[in-house]
């Protein structure tokens, strides 16, 4: 296998270890700011850590958000990870109210100062998947991926979701509508199962 795949750098976090990741299951990487590469991506990954509207307002500033958009349109498969997966929605609420990519219908909302966990939800934890997926072929019910967020995301339609994470409460980490994917945990510090997921996207989306 030998996939081409653009990983979009909106300017925060270190994308290493994503870049690792894919490589190790076969992918041809070209990680980019610039829009027009974007627009002839086979597959296109968008990886985010920090703030949604950092992140949001990084992704502006390049000119990709209308690059996404556009390779959305045209069934280009696109896989968001962590903060990636939150600017798939409408909104979102950290730090302010800030506008999302609006791919996704819901919202990112924190999780309650009133749930009795701690915050952020930092560490290993366990899928459960909502619905059969390509995605998750060859990965064990119930395994263990790795998270560190404070916000999660509400989708509006439940069709939408892959699979939930209890952590308080039960929430979504993992989505797909069309060829739009996402996932809340980060799957390059998922080791195994991590992997298996990615190259799952590479085959199948």
């Amino acid at each position: 296998m030998n996939k081409e795949i653009i990983l979009i750098d909106a300017g925060t976090g270190n994308l290493r270890s994503v870049q690792k990741a894919l490589e190790a299951v076969g992918a041809n990487v070209l990680r980019t700011d610039d829009p027009h590469k974007v627009l002839f991506g086979e597959k296109i990954i968008l990886p985010g850590v920090g703030a949604f509207g950092d992140f949001m307002s990084g992704l502006r500033a390049r000119g990709l958000e209308d690059a996404i958009n556009d390779v959305v349109k045209r069934g280009v498969p696109l896989l968001g990870i962590c903060v990636g997966m939150q600017a798939l929605f409408d909104i979102g609420e950290e730090m302010g109210e800030h506008k999302g990519l609006g791919l996704l219908q819901g919202k990112v909302v924190k999780f309650a100062d009133s749930l009795s966990v701690k915050i952020p939800h930092t560490g290993w934890n366990q899928l459960e998947a909502a619905k059969d997926a390509r995605l998750f072929d060859q990965v064990n019910d119930e395994a263990y991926v790795y998270f560190n967020h404070s916000y999660y995301c509400q989708p509006w339609n439940s069709s939408d979701v892959l699979a939930t994470t209890d952590y308080g409460i039960n929430f979504a980490c993992a989505v797909r509508h069309e060829n739009i994917f996402g996932v809340q945990f980060h799957p390059e510090k998922s080791q195994a199962v991590g992997l298996q997921i990615l190259k799952n996207f590479l085959e199948a989306a």
